[in-house]
């Protein structure tokens, strides 16, 4: 027992501190705000203390590459365009850290009370679904076709929420393949202990994480349109007359045109997340 609580303190130690130097080189960048680096250095916590590589490693995997996908779009004019609609813009805040890895950390919860590899495969379509949408964003907003909305398929302009493209849609199945390609990766290496207990292992078990990640992330993504183009808040701005997510532009208030004022894109992200997650333990349960 003593054993097991000197490990607990060393294992939350290594995650304060290392979550705490990324936390902080991600600011510097400009990747978080205070309120994202300070939720980046309680999440990184929890999943260092209560998981196992896999888990954390997932999150830094989605956290890097998209911040650097970010980062090399930033300048690009059409991504900049796009951008100019979105309620959130590449440096995250505290809403989106949670949105995008809050329901992964209660699964890692859930994993080290009960281990079960159902726990895990939830936390690989959430990831999947998170990183798949990012990757679409960021990636898809370079389109040279103009999007089509996913719910009639007319022509909508770029940075439109709902609007996808076949580049886009490239894009998030390669985000959600490359999440199970990782766990998958991660997974082939010893886990510690009874943490571990009712993991797969084995080839078979790499396919699974991959199909699982491929199909649910893609459909995670999807997802995010479909609620984006039909229950998600948008406004118009009084002023200039755009059509967009924040409830104010141009300094002044804009007018909620549809959607529900409570469903803004965090929570967008975070419903599409957990539908992924729900679908990735179906397609796991089949599949191994």
């Amino acid at each position: 027992m003593v054993a097991i609580f000197d490990e607990w303190w060393i294992r939350l130690l290594a995650g304060l501190f290392g979550s705490g130097l990324i936390a902080a080189a991600a600011f510097k960048l400009r990747s978080l705000s205070v309120s994202g680096a300070w939720s980046a250095v309680v999440m990184g916590t929890g999943f260092v203390t209560l998981g196992e590589p896999v888990w954390f490693g997932l999150l830094i995997a989605f956290f890097v590459s998209s911040s650097l996908l970010s980062k090399w779009k930033r300048k690009h004019r059409a991504k900049a365009e796009a951008e100019a609609k979105y309620e959130k813009t590449g440096r995250r805040d505290a809403g989106q850290v949670w949105a995008n890895g809050g329901a992964g950390l209660l699964l890692c919860a859930a994993h080290a009370l009960w281990p079960d590899d159902v726990w895990l495969f939830a936390y690989i379509g959430v990831m999947a679904s998170v990183n798949a949408d990012t990757w679409a964003t960021e990636i898809g907003a370079l389109s040279r076709t103009a999007p089509r909305s996913v719910t009639s398929g007319k022509r909508v302009p770029a940075g439109t929420s709902g609007g996808i493209t076949p580049l886009g849609s490239a894009a998030a199945l390669a985000g959600a393949v490359f999440i199970g390609a990782v766990a998958a990766l991660l997974l082939a290496a010893p886990q510690h202990g009874d943490a571990a207990a009712g993991t797969p292992d084995g080839g078979a078990a790499a396919a699974a994480y991959i199909a699982a990640a491929a199909a649910a992330g893609l459909a995670g993504a999807f997802a995010d349109s479909l609620l984006g183009a039909t229950g998600q808040a948008m406004y118009r701005c009084r002023v200039c007359g755009s059509e967009i997510e924040r409830a104010t532009h141009c300094g002044s208030a804009a007018e909620r045109v549809r959607g529900f004022a409570w469903l803004n894109n965090d929570r967008v992200n975070l419903l599409s997340s957990l539908f992924a997650g729900a679908l990735a333990i179906a397609i796991g349960a089949a599949l191994y």
